[in-house]
């Protein structure tokens, strides 16, 4: 429950305004296993609101009455539900809902049922929704910014009433502050591959590569960036081992540090994407080998060692490639 018995509360049966009202209690059946404590004002708006939804009065009343329930449990679904029916049935104002839903969702911001709600809401009014329900999002994820709901309320906002304008932008923003906060990078791959203002990855694609290469410069040992890097040439793996700006910020880190596991694993794959790097770049690991699956055999070890959480992975890599003998 939300919220305890509160000492200003009436109880329903003490106002004129429900004496014709009959509750219906909970049947729990004659001999519960468990039973719960109930308060008594979650017991008696219960009992209410079970014989309205009995009758499916669809009023006033019983729409003040869906708050109450709300305010002692705002993750009961059928509250919920029969709150919209009578929403549209009264044709209320639904931009009052939005104010009461945040009223709700002010302590609660991963409760399904109320983006449910929201976004309901937000459907009915439409375009004009918009703007209002990009700052709703934004204030939640300025405060938890790996919030599942407020993402996903948002890219169904973008792609259903529009709003795609800043949202670039407002990534950038969100990985200026963080650069490890993965779902930023998540957004800003579902921007570039759905907005229909920027001309799709194809497109977008040198630019995003730059921005890439300067996030992983900042933070070489970020997985995000390296991740969404791969993300650009989906499809496109030939693309991705002959792009110079790839190849050379891999093979800078690992100049760098030879231990960096994101860079390793991204020249893992350039090597079995038919990169063919030149003989200062088989030097990387201090061992020359003779060929592009030799060079890959010999990284898939190294990382076995750097990457021991993941050896057996890296050794069932390199159980993949063309026959080699590892340089020891």
């Amino acid at each position: 429950m939300d919220r305890e018995e509160g000492e200003d509360w009436e109880p329903l049966r003490a106002r004129p305004a429900w004496a014709d009202v009959v509750p219906i209690p909970q049947d729990d059946g004659p001999r519960p296993v468990v039973p719960i404590a109930y308060t008594d004002q979650f017991r008696e708006v219960m009992d209410y609101f079970r014989a309205i939804l009995a009758k499916d009065e669809r009023s006033s009343r019983a729409l003040e009455l869906t708050a109450e329930v709300i305010a002692l449990n705002s993750a009961n679904y059928t509250v919920w539900h029969f709150r919209r029916l009578v929403l549209e049935a009264l044709r209320s104002n639904l931009e009052e809902e939005l104010d009461f839903i945040e009223s709700v969702a002010e302590n609660n911001f991963k409760n399904y049922q109320i983006w449910h709600h929201r976004r309901w809401v937000a459907q009915k009014l439409g375009v004009g929704a918009v703007s209002g329900e990009l700052e709703f999002t934004e204030i939640v994820l300025l405060d938890d910014a790996k919030n599942y709901h407020a993402w996903s309320h948002r890219q169904w906002v973008l792609q259903e009433l529009g709003g795609w304008e800043g949202e670039l932008d407002f990534c950038s923003r969100l990985l200026e502050k963080d650069v490890y906060n993965n779902s930023a990078w998540n957004q800003r791959y579902f921007v570039v591959t759905k907005s229909p203002l920027i001309g799709g990855l194809q497109a977008m694609r040198e630019h995003e590569v730059h921005y890439c290469v300067d996030a992983i410069k900042a933070a070489p040992m970020n997985e995000s960036p390296w991740r969404y890097l791969r993300g650009l040439f989906k499809g496109d793996q030939d693309a991705l081992a002959h792009n110079p700006l790839v190849v050379a910020a891999c093979i800078e880190e690992i100049r760098k540090d030879a231990s960096c596991v994101q860079a390793l694993s991204l020249l893992v794959d350039l090597l079995g994407a038919g990169f063919r790097p030149t003989p200062s770049d088989t030097e990387l690991l201090h061992q020359p080998v003779s060929s592009p699956a030799a060079l890959a055999s010999n990284v898939c070890t190294h990382l076995e060692n750097v990457d021991a959480m993941r050896a057996r992975y890296w050794a069932w890599r390199r159980s993949l490639l063309p026959s080699t003998t590892p340089v020891s």
